[in-house]
């Protein structure tokens, strides 16, 4: 069973912030009061209490009184401004490689509520072009990274392995044939990438032609003939969208390997 981690910590920080402010506004003096009924203080005299005339805190308010700013911090970071994420495929290829450590822009496309995903504040839109991670939209929970390739309003079109956005040619370059793959620079305006197309591959597979819909956006992997993206099950929902990844900070594969940091940069 998957753990659904911002809930887990949407939770935490809210109990140890209420258990905290619970003892700091009620408990507190009460446990005072009955500390020097039954005579534990040496000096009634008005006053704060030294730290020598205070009982000591039940273990559960001095474990949220500790933790809930840590809590705090860390909520407002992954929900508001980056959340840090783990390539778990090839998708993505060459771009991104299974076990990059990427880091996502929670703020670029707007401010959301925490496990909610509801939109309170709108700071931009998705760009054609953009590396976007977002909620699978089968069931609304896994997340995926894709390129948005399709905005709302767009007329895409993919056949024979070349990309069509409102009936122009996406031009691409050769750069390299990587057996099995065929390395490619394409261009998609303002942003240029590099893709994998498989070699020998051939058929209609994922081909169609698709219209976004207004508040959708159409995805496609990299590695374009190893990507379940909209060609097969169609668009992202602006609600969906989780934000835009920016910068990979590490690389580990896998438990088995060590640590790698070579490929820290921003991403294309």
């Amino acid at each position: 069973m998957d753990i659904d981690f911002p809930l887990v910590l949407v939770v935490l920080t809210f109990a140890t912030g209420l258990i905290w402010l619970a003892d700091k506004l009620f408990l507190r003096e009460r446990r005072l009061s009955a500390f020097r009924s039954g005579g534990g203080a040496q000096s009634l005299d008005a006053g704060a209490p030294t730290e020598a005339e205070e009982p000591k805190e039940p273990y559960l308010v001095d474990l949220s009184r500790s933790f809930f700013p840590v809590l705090a911090i860390v909520l407002v970071l992954r929900s508001f401004l980056v959340e840090p994420f783990q390539i778990p495929s090839g998708s993505m290829l060459p771009t991104l490689e299974v076990g990059d450590f990427i880091l996502v822009n929670k703020y670029a496309y707007g401010l959301r509520l925490p496990v909610a995903g509801t939109k309170v504040l709108d700071v931009a839109d998705p760009q054609r072009g953009d590396v976007m991670v977002f909620k699978y939209p089968k069931d609304g929970e896994t997340n995926y990274i894709k390129r948005v390739i399709g905005e709302p309003g767009d007329r895409i079109r993919y056949q024979d392995k070349q990309l069509f956005i409102n009936g122009e040619l996406v031009e691409t370059r050769f750069i390299a044939r990587l057996p099995p793959m065929e390395l490619r620079r394409e261009d998609l305006g303002e942003v240029e990438h590099d893709i994998f197309l498989t070699m020998g591959v051939t058929g209609n597979a994922g081909e169609g032609e698709w219209v976004v819909p207004e508040g959708h956006y159409f995805v496609m992997g990299d590695n374009r003939d190893n990507s379940n993206d909209s060609r097969y099950w169609g668009m992202v929902p602006d609600e969906l969208v989780v934000g835009k990844a920016f910068a990979i900070w590490m690389h580990w594969k896998s438990l088995t390997s060590l640590p790698s940091f070579d490929r820290v940069g921003g991403i294309e």
